[in-house]
């Protein structure tokens, strides 16, 4: 029997007449060749943090602080979720990590604090 046509006339409606036996109609197993892959990010891929060391300038509301880093920049740092997590406090003076974003060179993220 011909697939009947759509609605809209045109070419008929094709049919998934995949394997069958799993259960789901018209799911193909799952191979190694039919995997979906993922590609891991490579450490000096062009997208990549830059990490810095710097010191606490400021602290500002919100979990926010300014971090002179030893060139004389200045960025606006924010506190990342695990030492946020951990209740790390910081205060001006102290020496901390931090991750600068290769899209916006004036915010960071404080990774670490030094101590």
């Amino acid at each position: 029997m011909a697939n009947p046509p759509n609605n809209r006339g045109g070419k008929p409606q094709q049919r998934n007449n995949g394997p069958r036996g799993n259960g789901r109609s018209g799911a193909r197993p799952v191979t190694e060749s039919s995997a979906p892959i993922r590609k891991k990010k490579a450490e000096d891929d062009s997208e990549a943090e830059i990490e810095m060391e710097g010191v606490v300038s400021a602290v500002l509301a919100g979990t926010m602080f300014r971090v002179k880093v030893a060139n004389g920049h200045e960025f606006l740092a924010h506190i990342s979720g695990k030492m946020r997590k951990r209740f790390i406090r910081l205060v001006v003076g102290d020496r901390v990590k931090i991750e600068v974003s290769p899209y916006d060179m004036s915010k960071a993220r404080i990774t670490f604090r030094l101590g």
